[in-house]
């Protein structure tokens, strides 16, 4: 979309308001950057890849290969605008994976929702689809008229879909084999989640694509960036239900609590449960009451998240506070005490915390891919806060570069038999002193061992911006 729209006028405004003219003037300057790249296409599925889709279920479910991967599309709807309605329905009945059932669950005070679905809920292609329309007794918030759709589910996946946004046809299809994939390897997975973009009023231009990692916890911590397109397995869900205290948040004060449950804060090993299917699968809906299209308009939603973020902390026994950072919807825990021994003490879990390597005023070390071949945010400016603003956010790394990093007392002895010197830190600050190691040493390659020998001890790496090794 244009750089100069009223959207992004509200943005900057509201920006302006609550972080003062420096910060947005550098946030102004990365977003008119941004718009120097090439514009995103959504590509959607042909149909000839579609067809296939249809006839590998055909054959696979013949063998049982897909037994007990159903989904129901629960929709807490309140008074939808009929079109944006009928183009979820379609959505959904577009669907190249044929085993799911859509609950749309109405409050609105009158039949303009149950009309629409009327016209749509009849004529199914066979009786594994079905399209349920449910009249709630009244209307009890977001958290409320889901928790009441749950008890309507009978398949074993719940998906979440927003009363005005839009599935890809091929969403169903990528979860299910997701999941197949998972039983194979002995571990099914118990929430999943995929990429998304935005969509504009028409449904027909798309744009701001989400591209997302697998399941990082501590990037978790900093933002929801797993949001839509998530389906939780059907027990799952209807134990935790949702909170009607924290509303507008409701999706990621779930996400929180799910990872609780899995036990996924004390053991990293189980973030194996959640998987990330990478390919845009939901078409989030942007139109003027919308939060992607005006911020202020749910900025009770961003403190509902900061207050569930900090419920979660507390009830894991993370001494920390939680802060809204510059952009709405994005936090710090905030560890008290002296770096980095409170964040250690606070957190068992971690092995060791890196932060970025700066000259010259970018990012030019700092965060790297298990084997090196990739230096997140590297060439970014300081000032900038990089794509979805996550390198600003703290974040689990597989690694992270030696020359800015920070290691908890039990693991100094392996440092130094990776190393061959001692951990000691630079005089007055709290990361290894690099001057330590010869001249000749490979930082890289010894970086990248340290930390999978981290790793390989069970520990997690966090990659923190506030860290830093350098710049001006």
């Amino acid at each position: 979309m244009s750089a100069i729209n009223p959207a992004n006028i509200k943005r900057t405004i509201y920006y302006l308001q609550r972080n003062g003219l420096r910060s947005t003037w550098y946030a102004v300057r990365e977003r008119l950057e941004d718009k120097k790249v090439p514009p995103y296409v959504y590509e959607p599925p042909t149909e000839a890849q579609l067809e296939k889709q249809r006839e590998t279920v055909r054959e696979k479910a013949s063998q049982g290969v897909y037994d007990g991967i159903t989904f129901s599309i629960v929709v807490p709807a309140y008074r939808t605008p009929p079109q944006y309605l009928g183009e979820l329905i379609a959505s959904v009945q577009a669907q190249s994976y044929p085993f799911w059932e859509l609950i749309l669950a109405d409050a609105t005070e009158d039949d303009s929702v149950k009309t629409i679905v009327e016209e749509f809920s009849g004529g199914q292609p066979d009786d594994r689809q079905s399209v349920r329309y449910v009249r709630l007794s009244k209307n009890a918030g977001i958290s409320g008229n889901t928790n009441e759709a749950l008890e309507y589910v009978r398949n074993s996946y719940i998906g979440l879909l927003d009363h005005d946004d839009l599935l890809t046809p091929d969403a169903l299809f990528k979860m299910a084999e997701a999941i197949r994939r998972g039983r194979k390897q002995g571990e099914s997975p118990l929430l999943l989640y995929s990429d998304e973009d935005k969509c504009d009023g028409e449904g027909k231009l798309f744009y701001e694509p989400n591209r997302k990692e697998k399941f990082n916890y501590d990037l978790i911590l900093s933002n929801n960036y797993i949001c839509h397109f998530m389906v939780t397995e059907r027990n799952l869900m209807q134990k935790l239900k949702f909170r009607p205290e924290f509303d507008g948040a409701q999706d990621y004060d779930f996400i929180l609590r799910a990872v609780t449950e899995l036990e996924i804060p004390r053991r990293p090993e189980r973030e194996s449960l959640v998987c990330h299917v990478p390919r845009v699968l939901y078409h989030w809906r942007c139109h003027a009451a919308s939060t992607a299209e005006n911020p202020r308009s749910k900025a009770f939603a961003y403190e509902a998240g900061r207050r569930a973020l900090q419920d979660h902390i507390t009830q894991n026994g993370i001494a920390g506070e939680v802060v809204a950072l510059k952009h709405v919807g994005f936090y710090r825990v905030k560890y008290g005490g002296d770096f980095p021994d409170a964040i250690f003490s606070a957190r068992p879990d971690l092995g060791a915390v890196g932060g970025p390597v700066v000259r010259r005023g970018k990012i030019m070390g700092g965060r790297m891919d298990a084997d090196g071949s990739r230096v997140r945010f590297k060439g970014l400016s300081v000032h900038y806060s990089g794509y979805l603003h996550r390198a600003v956010l703290t974040q689990d790394a597989e690694a992270v570069d030696i020359r800015c990093i920070a290691l908890r007392k039990e693991l100094q002895g392996l440092f130094e038999n990776i190393t061959g010197v001692s951990y000691r830190c630079r005089p007055g600050e709290s990361i290894f002193d690099v001057s330590l190691l010869p001249e000749d040493a490979d930082l890289k390659e010894l970086s990248l061992k340290l930390c999978r020998a981290i790793r390989e001890q069970g520990y997690r790496i966090l990659w923190c911006r506030q860290v830093n090794a350098g710049g001006d």
